[in-house]
């Protein structure tokens, strides 16, 4: 799925971030934070020029659950418009897989407006979408982060709103790094033995 090497590239790249911000490896990062440091602009639709309301109740309301963000590259720079009708969580995470398509300085989806008058994508690439979904994740909650979530025994409602993530992100991630397997075998290895 992935090249050689980019997950722990994901991982590394998520601590250097950090140390560049000045946040330690097991804190939160807000991506508004990082967007400010990548000079990326973050509206939401109640802050697009001329857009009425009616154009507002279809994008927050009619067909919210159709669209998570977008990030329009403009001569000025880089926006990002996301789905102010979502949860917070969600708003960070679609915010921080936008970052994360610039970072790895993806190519951009071209866009149309189709007979219908819906905006229509004429590009979808995968890969691309599961790169930054993946680098996303690990700018969020690193392994390190996981690990001393782990640890430490935080509960996962405590973890999740602490790093500003649903519980779905969190589980994903303790999953898919072997967090979960590596504190489980730690946990056995201490465990008296029963004889």
């Amino acid at each position: 799925m992935f090249k050689r090497g980019f997950k722990s590239w994901c991982e590394n790249l998520a601590l250097q971030l950090r140390k560049r911000v000045g946040i330690k490896n097991v804190d939160p990062f807000d991506p508004r934070h990082l967007a400010e440091v990548l000079e990326v602009s973050v509206w939401v639709p109640e802050q697009i020029p001329g857009l009425g309301q009616s154009d507002l109740h279809v994008l927050l309301k009619k067909d919210s659950a159709n669209w998570s963000a977008v990030t329009l590259r403009l001569d000025s720079g880089d926006l990002v418009i996301i789905n102010s009708s979502h949860s917070v969580a969600r708003q960070s995470s679609s915010l921080m897989h936008e970052l994360s398509h610039l970072i790895l300085e993806h190519k951009p989806a071209r866009a149309f407006f189709a007979d219908s008058g819906l905006l229509m994508l004429n590009t979808y690439d995968k890969h691309q979408e599961d790169e930054a979904n993946w680098l996303a994740g690990c700018l969020l909650v690193p392994r390190e982060a996981l690990l001393h979530i782990a640890w430490q025994g935080v509960s996962p409602s405590h973890a999740a709103r602490k790093y500003g993530i649903s519980h779905d992100m969190l589980n994903y991630r303790i999953r898919v790094t072997g967090v979960e397997k590596q504190v489980n075998h730690a946990a056995r290895a201490k465990a008296p033995s029963r004889r």
